[in-house]
Order: structure tokens, then C-alpha cells, then sequence
């Protein structure tokens, strides 16, 4: 005697193929594997011995050339430019956050004459990289004493990575519970008191995100250390790659085995804080 399904019981249908989410996934499959794609090569190209490099840039090695890393991580060039390197990005970071949280907390909550003007201009920032004022970047530079110190580098990163910065957290600031501002001037707390207490603390997603922005932009910027410092000693980990590179031939291995060891820390801090950034992106892209 078979079973049969009671009166009113439905059975099991199989799940629709849902053709959209099928064209998202290929497309995240095919973004993963552009971006994956060099960041393997490179890792495996650490690996090789240069002649293999030349023959098979791309696939697994051969032999695998642990020396390479080795010989890098055991070498004090390494870790003294990782130190420049955090030095410059740690100061800028900071620098940033305290020079646009100030500048976009009086943005959204101060009505002031110019308000909209100033504010546009800044974000004109957004619209030129430092590329194009390299020259008065470097006069400045020069008329300041900071030339060949570590300042020179960040003060001009901390200028052009305000305008991001500013906009960022204006929008997070404006979508604040107006109460909150109004019930703290009644109580007799100030400007001041409300942004150090109150806006910060509930703040920090976007915080986190705007400091990891910036870190990583200051972690590979190549063109400001390489016009502003000329001492060997100073230099930060994207000017150590050329001490891999002669006059007539290049390590390519030790290259890429140095370009992967010096990523680590960027993509590390990517990955411990991932909630955060995204949190921090999406906070007031909703309209309440």
C-alpha cells in the first residue's frame, strides 16, 4: 500500500532558476578572477628563479624558490622601509581624520555665510590628483625645510585626501538624530563637548572606513616620496622595490617576492575590518 500526501498537503517543487542571480554570480566570479589573477602571479613569481620567470610568468613553479622570501625577510632593507611606510601612513591618517571630522562636522550642523561655496570648493579637490600641482608641491615643499622628511610627503597627502574624507563624513554626521544636538545645547553642552561625545563614539564605522582609505592611498603612493625624499633611509616600501633593479638588469623574482610581502599589511587590515568599511560606506546612503 503506498503512501499517498494528506488532503491539503503540498509537495516539494524544485527552486525556479532565477536567471538574474545566475548573471550576478558570473559576473562576481569573473571581478574576483581579474583581481585575483595578478595578485597570484605576483605570489607565485616569488617563487621562481628568473629564467623560469621569463618562460612561465604565470603558472605554478617548477621549483620552488623559498630563498626569495627568505633572503627578503631576513634583510633589514625590508623592515626599514615597512617602518617609513607606517610612519607616513599612520601620520596621515591621523592627520585626516582630525583636520576633516572637525571640517565636516561644522559643514553639517553650523549655518555659516558661504557655507555652500566653501564647501564646493573643497570637494574641487576630488576633481585633480596630485599629479597635476606636483610643481607647486614641491616649491612649497622646498620653501617649508621639508624636503627629504617624512612631513613632506604626508602634509600634501593630507590635503588632497580631505575632500574624500569631508564628504564621507558629513553625510555620516547629517544622518545624526537632529534630537540628539538640540537635547545637548539644552543641557548646556557645546559644539565642542557634542562632537568629542557624541558624534565620534556613534560615528566609527565611517571613521574606520576613512582611515583605511587613506592608510592604503598613502600605503602605495609612489610619486610624492619619489619627488620629495632623496635619502635611501627614508624611503617607504613602493621606492625599496628599486634597489631589486641595476642599471643593466632587474631580480625580477625579488621584485615580486618584495611587492607580495610589502601588500600583506594593506590587505590584511582590508580583511580584519571589511565590516566596518562597509558599514561605513553605507552609512547615510539611507534617507530616514
Amino acid at each position: 500500500m503506498t503512501d499517498r500526501p494528506a488532503h491539503g498537503a503540498r509537495t516539494a517543487q524544485p527552486a525556479a532558476f532565477d536567471a538574474a542571480a545566475a548573471f550576478r554570480l558570473a559576473a562576481l566570479l569573473l571581478v574576483a578572477a581579474l583581481v585575483l589573477q595578478p595578485l597570484l602571479a605576483t605570489l607565485f613569481g616569488g617563487f621562481k628563479d628568473l629564467g623560469e620567470l621569463r618562460t612561465n610568468p604565470f603558472g605554478l613553479p617548477d621549483d620552488w624558490q623559498w630563498r626569495n622570501y627568505w633572503d627578503i625577510l631576513a634583510s633589514h632593507r625590508l623592515w626599514q622601509v615597512l617602518g617609513n611606510s607606517m610612519a607616513i601612513a599612520t601620520l596621515t591618517v591621523l592627520l585626516t581624520l582630525a583636520v576633516s571630522s572637525m571640517a565636516a562636522f561644522a559643514f553639517a550642523h553650523l549655518q555659516f555665510f558661504g557655507m555652500r561655496y566653501l564647501l564646493s570648493y573643497l570637494l574641487l579637490g576630488l576633481l585633480f590628483p596630485a599629479a597635476t600641482a606636483i610643481l607647486p608641491l614641491f616649491i612649497k615643499v622646498r620653501d617649508l625645510g621639508l624636503l627629504d622628511k617624512h612631513w613632506g610627503v604626508v602634509l600634501p597627502q593630507v590635503a588632497f585626501g580631505t575632500a574624500m574624507s569631508v564628504l564621507l563624513l558629513r553625510n555620516a554626521f547629517r544622518q545624526l538624530p537632529v534630537e540628539l544636538l538640540d537635547s545637548a545645547l539644552v543641557d548646556g553642552c557645546g559644539y565642542i563637548r557634542y562632537f568629542l561625545y557624541v558624534t565620534l563614539p556613534l560615528s566609527r564605522p565611517v571613521m574606520t572606513t576613512t582611515a583605511i582609505i587613506v592608510f592604503v592611498a598613502s600605503w602605495n603612493n609612489f610619486l610624492l616620496p619619489l619627488i620629495m625624499l632623496d635619502s635611501d633611509s627614508k624611503y617607504p616600501w613602493p621606492l625599496g622595490v628599486m634597489m631589486y633593479q641595476g642599471q643593466y638588469s632587474s631580480s625580477w623574482q625579488l621584485v615580486l617576492a618584495f611587492i607580495t610581502l610589502t601588500i600583506l599589511p594593506a590587505i590584511a587590515l582590508f580583511l580584519i575590518a571589511q565590516r566596518q568599511i562597509v558599514a561605513g560606506l553605507t552609512a547615510g546612503a539611507i534617507k530616514g
